[in-house]
């Protein structure tokens, strides 16, 4: 018994350990200074608002993992109430200095998305999770986060976020896929090959073929963040006890993926899913 409870010790401070690098990682000048300039809605981003332009007037939005307010400019002045939260202290000030003179009423707070207590249930009626931040916790964790924004969403109200695509990143693990008849290119692709292979050694190109999801280092912020790459087949799947209605979209075109063939050979890094709440 004695064992077994070391090992579970063992296992839940890895995770931690893992969340925690993160949200270092997160919390550092530089990383928090690249977020607060940011300003470009993303193509899926656009789309969203074309869909719901009519109706964002009358809703209530949640914005999670508002970073440094990249979306904030964009939503708030579109829904009838908005709330930021990030889990990063540093996040939040950095989006309070640059949102309080232009928006004095704006709420934004400090919160995680897998433990949304401060929040009843049903409070939102458009919940959005941007930029991967669904990506940089375990597992296990995501799933709870899901169960959170499924409760604390209205049913019937919208969903929507983005994605690590594991189908995208597992090239990315062949080398042979690396090789241009450009001999100076070749050379570079395998350098960042090598850095990737470096930084990820229990993982193969065999391994990441065979699984639905994986968690692995890739070039942002210097490969200091540990990432969740999942298949798109996948993340419907795990989001299919607590959503309807799920639309997949390009982040680079914002175009909807209507077929599995689609997703399957969609080279983007990270794919938009829209879904409602059941």
């Amino acid at each position: 018994m004695k064992v077994r409870i070391l090992l579970l010790s063992i296992l839940f401070n890895g995770l931690n350990m893992i969340k925690d690098k993160n949200l270092k990682t997160y919390s550092t000048s530089d990383v928090v200074n690249y977020y607060q300039y940011l300003q470009q809605l993303q193509p899926a981003e656009e789309t969203v608002i074309k869909l719901l332009r009519s109706e964002l007037p009358n809703m209530k939005m949640l914005d999670l993992g508002v970073g440094g307010g990249r979306t904030t400019q964009h939503f708030f002045p579109l829904v009838k109430e908005y709330i930021g939260v990030d889990y990063s202290v540093d996040m939040i000030k950095a989006c309070q200095e640059r949102f309080s003179q232009s928006y004095p009423s704006i709420q934004l707070r400090v919160g995680d998305g897998r433990d949304l207590s401060q929040f009843e249930d049903n409070s939102f009626d458009f919940i959005l999770f941007s930029f991967n931040g669904l990506d940089y916790i375990s597992h296990e964790d995501r799933l709870k986060a899901l169960q959170e924004i499924s409760r604390v969403g209205k049913s019937g109200g919208y969903f929507f976020f983005s994605s690590h695509h594991l189908q995208a990143i597992e090239k990315e693990f062949n080398w042979r896929h690396h090789l241009s008849l450009n001999p100076f290119k070749t050379y570079v692709n395998l350098v960042m090959f090598a850095f990737l292979r470096g930084v990820n050694t229990s993982l193969t190109y065999r391994s990441i073929k065979h699984n639905n999801y994986a968690i692995l280092r890739d070039e942002s912020h210097n490969f200091r963040l540990r990432t969740y790459y999942i298949r798109a087949s996948e993340q419907i799947k795990q989001l299919e006890p607590l959503f309807k209605d799920i639309k997949v979209y390009s982040w680079k075109t914002g175009l909807e993926l209507t077929t599995n063939h689609n997703m399957v050979s969609c080279s983007d890094m990270w794919l938009y899913y829209l879904c409602r709440i059941k």
